[in-house]
């Protein structure tokens, strides 16, 4: 039995997937298998993968039915103890389970163990994770593990494996959720559970900056997620600080989309204490200079400087 299962999710990145299984597949560590569950790519994704022929990886095919059911059923399919994530677009470097199997030796009681990352821009800009707590070259466990994640969630699904037991025992992925899946999965563990953090950054993750802002119908079902937990909130105030950050997020995205209702319901839910002056000030301005302020981020990330609402 490998020590960790790959998961990847599979759909139409033919452009990104090469890259991204040859960085799984030279591994320091590797004793592993691969699952790439196919969901139902239109474009030369399946071709690709089929290029490889190491015995360790597994394909599996199935009408598109979205990234919730593919995890989910290459999860069930898994031989091994310990799921590692991972998206088809995004990049592991060479350490990357090593490290998970530390914090594992370590921390064997942890239900969530996360690896520190990197932002990849473009081919010149990247950047580390902005994390909202203090740590030095250890692992360790997160004292609070949703304050910690109000600025760069420290649990990226890219950068994060967990016991196949836990997930069992959690619930899967929800697959009636068609985004803010993986934050939904994330918050239930670690409602019940430690989460180990290793600041060893050992993955990159692909910002796809032009699908920052969010689709219209999106929008709906972030606030249903965030809903999901309110009950959760009234007995935690990080849980609460941590869904507020959420709401504010989302109610940018909907007055930017005209979405009049969602952002006033979304605003009335947050308490205003949990946000700083910069996003106090963002929530209350118009959608132009809330356009221009993005358009004006954008540009300075491809100097290489990142300004944020949060900090």
């Amino acid at each position: 039995m490998p020590y960790f299962s790959v998961v990847i999710p599979l759909f139409n990145k033919e452009k990104y997937i090469t890259e991204t299984l040859n960085s799984v597949l030279n591994q320091s560590f590797q004793d592993f298998e691969v699952i790439i569950v196919n969901d139902g790519s239109t474009d030369n994704s399946l071709v690709m993968i089929k290029k490889f022929s190491d015995k360790r990886l597994r394909i599996i095919n199935q009408k598109k039915q979205g990234v919730s059911v593919a995890r989910n059923r290459g999860i069930t399919e898994a031989k091994s103890d310990f799921i590692a994530l991972l998206d088809a677009d995004d990049l592991w470097y060479l350490n990357h389970l090593k490290e998970f199997r530390k914090q594992i030796e370590l921390f064997p009681q942890a239900g969530l163990y996360c690896n520190n990352y990197e932002i990849f821009y473009n081919e010149n800009v990247k950047r580390p994770a902005h994390l909202n707590f203090s740590f030095g070259k250890d692992c360790l466990l997160i004292p609070d593990f949703f304050k910690a994640s109000i600025a760069n969630p420290v649990a990226w699904t890219s950068g994060v494996a967990f016991p196949k037991t836990v997930f069992n025992t959690i619930g899967k992925f929800n697959t009636e959720l068609i985004t803010a899946q993986d934050l939904d999965l994330w918050i239930r563990i670690a409602l019940e559970y430690k989460v180990s953090f290793n600041p060893e950054i050992t993955m990159s993750y692909r910002l796809h900056v032009d699908d920052s802002l969010s689709k219209r119908e999106l929008n709906t079902i972030r606030h249903q997620f965030i809903s999901k937990f309110k009950n959760e909130e009234l007995q935690n105030d990080s849980l609460k600080l941590y869904l507020d950050i959420n709401r504010y997020a989302v109610a940018l995205r909907s007055k930017l989309n005209g979405e009049k209702e969602i952002y006033r319901i979304l605003k009335s839910e947050i308490d205003s204490q949990n946000l700083n002056l910069k996003q106090r000030f963002l929530l209350n301005s118009p959608p132009f200079l809330i356009r221009k302020l993005k358009t004006l981020q954008k540009f300075l990330i491809t100097k290489n400087i990142y300004i944020t609402a949060f900090k």
